[in-house]
C-alpha cells in the first residue's frame, strides 16, 4: 500500500432524509473508532441515511423480505482497494425514522445502528447463536447502548 498519510478511515455521508435529526459528525467519528479497533483504519466507508420508503425498496430489493428495516450493510469484497490502497469497506444503509420507533433513546439507536452495520461489514453475524455473544459485546463497547 502506498503512504499518502492516510492513517484514519474516511467515511462518506449522505442524508437522503430529513425527518430525524442526525448528528453526523458524532456518527462519522464513532464509525472511525470501530473501523480502528477492528483493525482497517486505511479504510473508506459510506454511511447513508434514507427516508422509510427507501429502505423498504432496499429490503425488499435485495433482501428480498417485505416492509421497512431500520439497516441495511452492503459490503465489498476485502480485496476492493482503491488506487490509493484504501480498502473499501462497503455501504451502511439507515432509516433514522425506523430507528426512532425501535427505541426512546434515538441517538443511541443511530449509534447501535452505526456499529451494527460495520461489524456485518466486517464479517461479523448475529444469526448463529455462537457468535452473537461476540457481536452484542462490540456493539455494547463501541456503541455505549446495551443490546437486549
Amino acid at each position: 500500500m502506498a503512504d499518502d498519510g492516510h492513517s484514519e478511515p474516511r467515511i462518506l455521508i449522505d442524508d437522503r432524509q430529513g425527518d430525524v435529526r442526525v448528528d453526523h459528525d458524532a456518527l462519522a467519528e464513532l464509525a472511525r473508532t470501530v473501523l480502528v479497533g477492528e483493525g482497517v483504519a486505511r479504510s473508506e466507508l459510506s454511511l447513508s441515511f434514507v427516508t422509510e420508503y427507501e429502505i423498504t425498496d432496499l429490503h425488499v430489493r435485495y433482501m428480498e423480505e417485505d416492509g421497512p428495516t431500520d439497516v441495511l450493510s452492503f459490503p465489498l469484497e476485502e480485496e476492493d482497494v482503491d488506487e490509493e490502497g484504501v480498502r473499501l469497506v462497503g455501504d451502511v444503509v439507515i432509516c433514522p425514522a425506523v430507528a426512532a420507533r425501535n427505541n426512546p433513546d434515538p441517538g443511541g439507536e443511530l449509534r447501535l445502528l452505526v456499529v451494527h452495520g460495520i461489524l456485518h461489514l466486517l464479517g461479523h453475524d448475529h444469526q448463529q447463536k455462537t457468535k452473537r455473544g461476540e457481536m452484542w459485546a462490540k456493539q455494547e463497547r463501541y456503541a455505549g447502548v446495551r443490546v437486549p
